[in-house]
């Protein structure tokens, strides 16, 4: 709206106009004069108002225009460093590309991601890591984050099209490679047994381990590692043919020796060990007492003599020993059995008196003398200057293993379990029987005889 309370220009009347104002006139010419000369005043005032105006809204328009350059192109330039920097933050993404993505949505048939790309990106199912009906929540959940290969940039919807198996393809395949040169190792599980040895999928790559690098130790049924997590090596790669060769056994082999210098720290004499038997021999048995042997002989099987650790024993019974003895530098333990039967020495003296004469086996034939066994398993030892009054050069000469014969008991040590034997005086024992018997039959006779002569002398 015009403001009223501006002052209005000065209107300048040229001279030759204004003599014509003061010229005198008619008085029937007075109305049309001042008519026209009011007309031409008005125009002129119209013209000189209009290029005052004109004047003030150019001054005017100058002063806004050289105040807004400067904030005008601060304005134009944050916007464009704002694209700019909107446009840089994005990633610039092609087919076949390895992207960081981080799971923002799951559903039934796809996982949603974020790549910082101008589009989400979409992970279907079929190229997810999954088990045949196995659920996409199981397994994967929204915050993971992941790596996969770009199939397309634009699925027909505006999204971008990803891969997760292919991408780990060619990751596992440089993962793999790195570790088979720089020697290093890695978890992973054992899914199947094969010909030969068990398969681990790692990320949809088969890597093959024959039997004999699972174990140090001979493995009869390698079903038993099948959902077992190992660590592992490479010990073969061949990116071309896809081979991977991978082995348990050193990996193994130091976790033996490791739980192996642990045991033998804190190892005492008289320890209970529950442990399981390991492999029979002729002399013994092998215990595992948890990843380290130990030596159960033959003779502490049993208080009886016996041939053979099957008669008390097979490889898997679980038993209960105590440690005999322990030699820490060649790291062997001798092992006796906890709980056999009643040691019979512990009353030896209530079966077996010294002197007396018992039924006895031989069962063992030595240069010094022969082992033999009574009635209750115990053991003697009959010398061989106690088998014969004869002269003789070694036991064989007299006897064989199985003969059943007589000894008396010279000695019993029930501390050290020995008792010392004499076939010999058991012979003179049942000589000196013998004798006494045929003495008091002679002595019966010959007072018999007395009596019957006596009574025949009466009848003379």
């Amino acid at each position: 709206m015009e403001d009223m309370n501006k002052e209005q220009p000065e209107i300048q009347v040229d001279s030759e106009k204004k003599e014509t104002l003061e010229t005198p006139i008619d008085s029937n010419e007075a109305g049309v004069v001042a008519e026209e000369v009011a007309e031409e005043v008005a125009e002129e005032v119209a013209e000189e108002t209009n290029e005052v105006v004109a004047e003030e809204v150019e001054k005017d328009a100058t002063d806004v225009v050289e105040e807004a350059p400067e904030s005008l192109e601060l304005e134009t330039e944050s916007m464009d460093d704002y694209a700019n920097e909107i446009d840089a933050s994005m990633k610039r993404v092609g087919t076949g590309d390895i992207v960081d993505c981080i799971i923002i949505s799951v559903n039934e048939d796809e996982i949603i991601v974020n790549l910082d790309y101008v589009a989400d990106g979409l992970i279907g199912r079929e190229d997810l890591h999954l088990k045949p009906g196995q659920p996409i929540g199981e397994v994967y959940q929204v915050g993971d984050e992941l790596k996969a290969e770009v199939l397309s940039t634009n699925d027909g919807e505006g999204n971008v099209r990803l891969s997760l198996k292919k991408a780990d393809q060619i990751i596992v395949w440089d993962r793999l490679e790195a570790h088979f040169t720089d020697k290093t190792s890695f978890m992973t599980t054992i899914t199947e047994v094969v010909k030969g040895g068990v398969l681990s999928d790692i990320k949809g790559v088969r890597a093959f381990m024959p039997a004999s690098m699972i174990s140090v130790a001979y493995v009869a049924d390698l079903s038993e590692f099948v959902g077992k997590e190992l660590e592992v090596q490479v010990v073969d790669f061949d990116r071309s043919d896809r081979k991977v060769i991978i082995s348990h056994k050193e990996i193994d082999k130091k976790e033996r020796e490791i739980a192996k210098e642990n045991f033998f720290e804190n190892l005492k004499k008289d320890q209970v060990f529950t442990g399981t038997v390991k492999k029979l021999m002729n002399f013994g048995a092998f215990i595992d007492l948890g990843g380290v042997d130990g030596l159960l002989h033959i003779n502490e099987m049993s208080w009886k003599r016996i041939k053979h650790p099957s008669e008390v024993m097979k490889e898997g019974d679980v038993v209960e020993v105590y440690v005999n003895e322990v030699d820490t530098k060649s790291r062997k333990i001798s092992l006796g059995l906890k709980n056999i039967d009643n040691n019979p020495w512990d009353n030896i003296f209530e079966h077996y008196g010294i002197g007396k004469v018992y039924e006895a086996e031989i069962v063992r034939l030595m240069n010094f003398g022969a082992f033999v066994k009574l009635n209750d398993g115990i053991e003697g030892l009959v010398h061989i200057s106690e088998i014969s009054e004869d002269r003789i050069n070694q036991p064989q000469d007299v006897l064989t293993v199985g003969d059943k014969v007589k000894v008396k008991v010279l000695n019993i040590d029930s501390d050290k379990q020995k008792i010392a034997l004499s076939i010999k005086e058991a012979k003179n024992e049942q000589a000196a029987v013998d004798l006494k018997a045929y003495s008091d039959d002679q002595e019966a006779t010959t007072s018999l005889e007395s009596v019957f002569a006596k009574f025949k002398d009466k009848f003379k």
